[in-house]
């Protein structure tokens, strides 16, 4: 059976499971260290807390993270990877992987997955940005995503 998520106000969840949710960010943040002391901290018991904490969690736009994987063919000439790296960086990008083939034709394959939730610049701005870059022969997006 396939798993279902709903997006549900605070006002119809039980106390039980506000405090498993209080619990779980009290460890998350380091204010606790231990799920025994958490649960003390919230009135919650730890048979509580192990009945909800796989099932409910806290959604906020802020944790999660819109990842975007490229491709991109680039002459193999010394220093263009660089200028790569130096845009994105540039633009407030966050490189999380870089992948590149050994040039076949003296151009290379390169995949990159780019956390992109602080860019100055649109994700089209960027494509013609590094697009721009000599020695860049082509770029697309493989992949856009949202990681929490």
């Amino acid at each position: 059976m396939e798993e279902k998520f709903y997006i549900v106000s605070e006002e119809i969840l039980s106390e039980a499971m506000k405090k498993t949710v209080e619990a779980k960010e009290l460890l998350n943040n380091g204010v606790e260290n231990q799920v025994k002391e958490a649960v003390e901290r919230v009135g919650l018991s730890r048979s509580t807390y192990y009945k909800y904490k796989d099932y409910i969690f806290l959604f906020s736009d802020e944790q999660r993270e819109e990842l975007v994987t490229l491709s991109l063919l680039a002459i193999d000439k010394s220093g263009v990877l660089s200028q790569v790296l130096g845009e994105i960086a540039q633009d407030k990008g966050n490189i999380l992987t870089i992948n590149q083939d050994l040039p076949l034709e003296d151009v290379a394959h390169v995949t990159l997955t780019i956390e992109i939730n602080d860019l100055v610049i649109t994700l089209e701005q960027l494509i013609d940005n590094l697009a721009s870059i000599e020695g860049i022969r082509n770029v697309e997006i493989i992949m856009q995503s949202f990681k929490k």
